[in-house]
């Protein structure tokens, strides 16, 4: 799991990105490709499609490194939201050529919105809900055992564990916003 960049290291990033720093490229693929790959497959359910975008939204960050304003959060949220609305607009734009139903391609909208906000939220949750849901998860131990491995209380487990779900929750209870807030000025030709 790749954790959040810190802002500092976000701004230096972009700064390298704009003084052409192909070096800056490859760190940030690097760190990225993985999460703009997988988002982009869930979207299209295609792999070619997904490593298409992949290069897309990366040839996009290469030729437009002012696009992201660290002012409205982070770089891999901001890279994340560039992967979803480019897939989104792929998966439209088959829908229109016949390669599915409005319907079935709504619901991969929703879905794919859904993974991407439960992404946004577990990587924005403080580290301790974030340790604890990760062991929880992926590797499958109890409240006792996560307790355990991170050296507190149960009781403080299970806090840390029922305040993560409460949070990652949330993921499924607004709507897609798909096109909306400061990142539609930044779209540029990626869509």
């Amino acid at each position: 799991m790749v954790t959040p960049a810190p802002p500092r290291w976000d701004r230096k990033m972009q700064q390298r990105l704009a003084r052409g720093e192909e070096a800056a490229l490859g760190e940030l693929y690097d760190r990225f490709a993985s999460l703009v790959h997988n988002l982009a497959h869930r979207v299209m359910d295609d792999e070619h499609a997904a490593a298409q975008i992949t290069r897309e939204v990366f040839g996009y960050i290469w030729e437009n490194p002012d696009a992201y304003d660290p002012k409205h959060g982070s770089l891999r949220s901001w890279i994340a939201g560039l992967t979803q609305r480019q897939a989104v607009h792929r998966l439209r734009q088959a829908q229109k050529t016949g390669e599915g139903t409005p319907e079935e391609v709504e619901a991969r909208v929703r879905e794919a919105s859904a993974a991407a906000r439960a992404d946004y939220i577990v990587t924005s949750m403080p580290t301790p809900l974030r340790e604890a849901l990760d062991r929880a998860y992926r590797q499958r131990l109890d409240y006792r055992q996560t307790a355990a491995d991170l050296g507190v209380t149960e009781d403080e487990a299970r806090r840390r564990l029922r305040l993560g779900l409460q949070l990652l929750s949330t993921a499924m209870d607004h709507p897609p916003q798909l096109d909306a807030g400061p990142s539609q000025r930044n779209r540029g030709r990626l869509l």
